[in-house]
């Protein structure tokens, strides 16, 4: 299976990287752009079959459930980051938006399980609206417009909030520690949602347009593409799983914490999708790799803690990875452009 691409091929430029009697040297390049590639999958499947012979009980239904329910939330979060990043954007308000969501649950728990879902799902729009209005409509910076949003929502969550308080009831915590057949409910709707974004990516106009005017926004307005209602849809999109993921983590905890919940969630997110090959440069969409990218920090994360490693130093393997991730981007990009 293939991730959804956007690459611009130069007029007048074959698909071979070598010209006659330069096999050897076009044979080297695709294995070293396959490893760039591939090389998240490749490095998941390695540390997948590290733990299965150096780690003492990792292969058990219990591990293998507690890392895809810790990962779940990270996923839906990532995949609505890819697609905000696939604009040549960014939103550092998704932890903010997951606090928010999760504050509102307390809020109008009198509603039921499904009205109070709502309310937290409306409140996750509502902020991507904005962001999308500042930056598809205004033409504020994404960094900047969401850097703000992520402190001023932060600072409602709290006031909404106040300090943690318990959710008890039954529907939501059905949610966040129910399963059907043995899989968790929160690993049913992140794999659901995995499936659907990787549809539209695929399938839908608005995936073609979204890659476009992340490989060239000026074409595609040139081209006629309705840019301002892709960028708002993106940013309304990565809003709404943002909340979605902060629901399932109150549920599954049973409790609301706006100063907790989602704290660097966006630096998470950041890194599934930049190790899992989208270009922070825009114009690509890698919804598999981001998926990947999920479950090889999870992993990583989780195999520091098998064998007793500070939390600490898992923080500064993540930093390193990330730095390497977009050292082999730029790598990629000077391959294409030569």
């Amino acid at each position: 299976m293939s991730d959804s691409t956007a690459t611009a091929t130069a007029p007048g430029s074959t698909g071979s990287t070598g010209g006659p009697g330069g096999s050897g040297r076009s044979g080297t390049r695709f294995d070293v752009d396959w490893v760039r590639r591939n090389g998240v999958f490749v490095a998941l499947g390695v540390l997948l079959l590290a733990n299965v012979f150096l780690t003492d009980n990792f292969v058990s239904t219990g591990t293998l459930r507690l890392q895809l329910v810790q990962v779940a939330p990270v996923v839906i979060v990532a995949l609505g980051m890819a697609l905000v990043i696939g604009t040549e954007g960014i939103d550092l308000s998704v932890g903010a938006v997951m606090a928010l969501a999760a504050a509102l649950i307390p809020l109008y728990v009198g509603y039921g399980s499904v009205g109070a879902i709502v309310v937290g799902l409306v409140g996750g729009v509502v902020v991507g609206l904005l962001a999308g209005v500042l930056v598809g409509v205004v033409g504020v910076q994404p960094i900047v417009a969401t850097l703000g949003l992520m402190v001023a929502v932060r600072g409602v969550a709290n006031l909404f909030g106040g300090e943690i308080k318990s959710i008890r009831e039954p529907g939501l915590v059905s949610l966040g520690t129910g399963d059907v057949a043995g899989v968790p409910y929160v690993v049913l709707i992140a794999a659901v949602v995995s499936l659907v974004v990787w549809l539209v990516v695929r399938r839908s106009t608005y995936g073609r347009q979204l890659v476009a005017i992340g490989g060239n926004k000026l074409a595609a307005q040139l081209a006629g593409l309705p840019v301002r209602r892709v960028l708002v849809t993106t940013y309304v999109v990565s809003g709404l799983l943002a909340a979605m993921a902060g629901i399932l983590l109150a549920a599954r905890s049973q409790a609301s914490d706006p100063t907790k919940l989602g704290q660097l969630m966006e630096l998470s997110a950041i890194t599934a999708v930049v190790i899992g090959g989208t270009p922070l440069s825009g114009g690509q969409v890698r919804i598999l790799g981001t998926i990947a990218g999920a479950l090889l920090m999870q992993l990583i994360t989780a195999t520091l803690i098998f064998h007793d490693i500070p939390d600490s130093t898992a923080q500064i393997v993540q930093a390193v990875i990330v730095i390497a991730a977009v050292y082999v981007q730029l790598g990629r990009g000077k391959a294409r452009r030569s």
